[in-house]
C-alpha cells in the first residue's frame, strides 16, 4: 500500500476499533450496573428476610416459654443479637460502634440490616444480619465484566482489521486502476510524440518535408487527438451538449476518411455500404463514438484485412478481422480501464465511453467476437 492507502487504512481501523471500545465499554457499564443493582435488592432481602425469621423465633419463645435456640444461618451470614440496653447477646457485630437503631447500610466491606422487629421480646431491642457475600460477588463480577470487555475488544480488533482489508480492497483495485491508467496513457503519449518528433527533426536537418514525414505527421497528430478527446469526455462527461439534426452517413464517411492514413499502416481497406440516417444528437458525440469504434477495429485488425461498416434501416455495424476477444473478458469490455486484450496497447476507456454515449442517447449497442476471427459491434437507433 501506499502512503494515501496506509492512512486511509489506518484511519478506518482506528476510527471501527475506538466506537467498538466505546460501546463495549458502554454496554460493559450497563450490564455491571444492572447486575450490581440486582446484587443489592437481592441481599437486602436475604437479610431482612434472615432477621425477620429470627425476630419471630425470638417472639415465639417468649410466647411460649421456651429457650431460644441458636437458628442455622446461611453460609456468609453473620446474625448478632442486641439487647435493650445496647449489648450484644448473641454473636458478634463487624462494627461495633454502629448505631443501635434499625435501618439499612455497609459498614467495613458488609451490608448490615439491623431489624427492630422482636419488640423487646427476651429482651432483645434488636437482630443485626451482616453479610460480606455482596462484596465478593461484585468483585468477582468485576473481573468477569473486565474479562468479557478485554475477549469483545480483541475479537472486535480482529473484526476491524478484516473488514479495514475489505473495505480497501475495491479502493486498492481503484488505484491500481488508476495508476494502470496513467502508466498506458502515458506510454500511448509516448509513441505519437515520438514519431512527431523524428519527423519534425528530419524535415529540419533536410529542409523540407516529404509526403512521408507529412502522413507521419498526420497519423501522430490524430492520435494525439484521440487521446485528448478522450480525456476530455471522461473529464467533462457530464457536460451538456445540445442535440441537433446529423446524417450518420456524413459522419461516418468523415471518421473513415480521418482513419485511412492509421489503417494504411497495417494494409488495411474500408468496405461500405451506408445509407442516409438523420437522428438527433450532437455531432462531436456521434464523431467520438464512431471515432472509438472505429479505432478499435482498426488497432485490433490483422493486416491486410477488411474493415466492413454498413448502416441501413438505422442500424450500424462495424466488423474487422481481428484477433476477436476472449469469451472470459467479454462481459467486461465495457467498464471503464478494462481491456479485452493487452494486444496493441491502449488504456481501456474506448468502449466505456462508447456504451456511456449509447446510454445517454438510448442507442442499443450488441456486440458479437470470435478469438482469431474478428468482432462486430452493432448500434441500434431509435
Amino acid at each position: 500500500m501506499n502512503t494515501l492507502e496506509k492512512k486511509s487504512f489506518y484511519s478506518f481501523l482506528g476510527l471501527y476499533i475506538v466506537s467498538s471500545l466505546l460501546f463495549i465499554s458502554l454496554i460493559g457499564y450497563w450490564y455491571y450496573t444492572a447486575q450490581k443493582n440486582a446484587f443489592e435488592k437481592e441481599t437486602y432481602y436475604k437479610l431482612q428476610h434472615i432477621a425477620d425469621m429470627k425476630a419471630g423465633e425470638i417472639i415465639t419463645a417468649h410466647m411460649q416459654g421456651h429457650t431460644l435456640k441458636k437458628s442455622f444461618v446461611p453460609d456468609g451470614i453473620e446474625l448478632a443479637l442486641i439487647d435493650v440496653n445496647g449489648m450484644v447477646r448473641e454473636g458478634k457485630l463487624v462494627e461495633p460502634f454502629m448505631s443501635r437503631k434499625p435501618g439499612y447500610f455497609e459498614a467495613r466491606g458488609y451490608n448490615i440490616f439491623v431489624s427492630d422487629a422482636p419488640k423487646d421480646h427476651l429482651n432483645i431491642a434488636f437482630v443485626v444480619a451482616q453479610s460480606k457475600n455482596l462484596n465478593d460477588e461484585l468483585i468477582a463480577l468485576k473481573k468477569k465484566v473486565l474479562q468479557g470487555m478485554l475477549f469483545a475488544a480483541i475479537l472486535m480488533a480482529i473484526i476491524a482489521w478484516v473488514l479495514s482489508k475489505l473495505f480497501m480492497k475495491p479502493v486498492r483495485q481503484r488505484v491500481e486502476q488508476i495508476e494502470r491508467f496513467i502508466n498506458d496513457v502515458t506510454h500511448e503519449l509516448n509513441t505519437p510524440i515520438t514519431s512527431l518528433s523524428m519527423a519534425t527533426d528530419q524535415a529540419m536537418k533536410q529542409g523540407k518535408c516529404s509526403n512521408k514525414m507529412m502522413n507521419n505527421i498526420s497519423i501522430s497528430t490524430k492520435q494525439l487527438y484521440d487521446i485528448y478527446r478522450s480525456l476530455t469526455y471522461l473529464n467533462f462527461s457530464n457536460t451538456k451538449e445540445v442535440s441537433e439534426a446529423i446524417d450518420l452517413k456524413e459522419i461516418l464517411t468523415k471518421s473513415v476518411s480521418y482513419y485511412t492514413l492509421l489503417a494504411e499502416i497495417k494494409h488495411i481497406s474500408f468496405e461500405l455500404d451506408l445509407e442516409s440516417t438523420v437522428i438527433s444528437m450532437p455531432e462531436s458525440q456521434a464523431t467520438l463514438l464512431f471515432g472509438n469504434l472505429i479505432g478499435n477495429a482498426i488497432k485490433y485488425s490483422s493486416p491486410k484485412s477488411t474493415i466492413t461498416i454498413v448502416l441501413k434501416d438505422k442500424t450500424l455495424s462495424i466488423e474487422d478481422q481481428g484477433i476477436g476477444i476472449e469469451r472470459s473478458k467479454q462481459k467486461e469490455i465495457f467498464e471503464k480501464f478494462k481491456r479485452g486484450t493487452e494486444y496493441s496497447g491502449g488504456f481501456g476507456v474506448g468502449l466505456s465511453i462508447v456504451k456511456s454515449i449509447c446510454d445517454h442517447y438510448n442507442i442499443e449497442i450488441r456486440f458479437s467476437s470470435v478469438e482469431a476471427k474478428g468482432t462486430t459491434f452493432t448500434l441500434l437507433f431509435s
